[in-house]
């Protein structure tokens, strides 16, 4: 008899003598691409104003995943999968740390999302510590005389955008706001008076809410700039485009590369990210050993994230191997 199609084989024990069955797969499942969940999910990246090529590398990796897990059952994920899940990019696929926790990124996104969403009770992948990376140096920031370049390229702005544009980077620089973040502030958000105020994050990192006190200089920053606003309604965004809209993200990143370009800073690309660390810097350097404070203001779930802000710089280490250097005759 001619059998069509893929075969398991399957060995059996019976009346004292051993067989082979041959047994055919069961219809092929959907492609995971075609995963229910994914399409709602890359929408929403969509809609967070991603750039196309994000939105496709979180789709190639967690088409990677679903390959992989076999079950159309996402909300039954646990735990356990996603270890070993992680165990598996690292052996069989041979993947670099970097590479397996990208892709492990992805996929604690899409479990957020489906929580949100009310698909998932909890975030499995949460609870996975990422592979450990090599990262000997620490984050780059900016100097003073570039963080002072920057305010100027801001203030000197055409087109009535100075005062935005300076309260844009005063948040950036003295909250340590990510782009996301601050692209979703309203004006209910902000608390300003003569002596304190606070910006309170209502979706950060693992969809925790935090809130951030803010210094005198953000204050003035912001302050300048509402008083030219129109509209200030609790619902309003804080930082708007001129023709009043939200500025997205992309919009975000692209006035701090200009600002930058006009500043003519060239030692490091400047971004949004590049900002979050010149505020974290800072923060440690004012306050040395204050890591857990400095990991709650940026919203971090783990202190070994806050810590790469502790490893030694390019400049320390130069300066430090030149202080051991042998006096011998050359």
């Amino acid at each position: 008899m001619l059998l069509r199609g893929p075969l398991h084989c399957t060995q059996e024990t019976g009346s004292g003598s051993r067989g082979v069955t041959l047994r055919t797969i069961q219809p092929t499942r959907k492609k995971p691409g075609d995963h229910p969940w994914l399409a709602g999910f890359l929408k929403q990246l969509c809609r967070e104003d991603l750039s196309p090529m994000t939105v496709r590398g979180y789709h190639s990796d967690l088409q990677l995943f679903l390959r992989w897990y076999e079950s159309l059952a996402l909300e039954q994920l646990s735990a356990v999968d996603v270890r070993n899940y992680r165990r598996h990019l690292a052996g069989e696929c041979g993947l670099k740390p970097a590479s397996i926790n990208r892709k492990l990124e992805a996929l604690r996104r899409l479990c957020r999302w489906a929580q949100r969403e009310g698909k998932m009770p909890t975030n499995p992948a949460a609870e996975v510590k990422l592979a450990r990376t090599v990262r000997d140096l620490r984050p780059l920031g900016l100097t003073e005389l570039e963080v002072t370049a920057l305010l100027r390229a801001a203030g000197q702005s055409k087109h009535g955008l100075s005062k935005r544009n300076y309260a844009l980077l005063q948040i950036l620089l003295q909250a340590g706001l990510l782009v996301s973040e601050v692209a979703a502030l309203r004006i209910a958000d902000v608390v300003l008076r003569e002596r304190t105020g606070s910006v309170k994050v209502r979706q950060g990192e693992g969809s925790k809410q935090r809130e951030i006190p803010l210094n005198t200089s953000a204050r003035r920053g912001l302050t300048a700039y509402l008083e030219t606003r129109q509209s200030l309604r609790a619902e309003d965004s804080l930082i708007t485009s001129e023709s009043g809209t939200a500025l997205s993200v992309r919009s975000i990143q692209s006035v701090v590369s200009e600002l930058a370009r006009r500043a003519k800073i060239s030692r490091i690309p400047v971004t949004a990210l590049s900002l979050r660390h010149t505020f974290a810097l800072k923060f440690l350097e004012k306050n040395p050993g204050k890591l857990i404070e400095l990991a709650a203001l940026l919203g971090h779930e783990s202190l070994d994230t806050t810590a790469k802000y502790l490893r030694p710089s390019q400049e320390a280490m130069a300066a430090g191997v030149e202080r051991s250097r042998l006096n011998v005759a050359e």
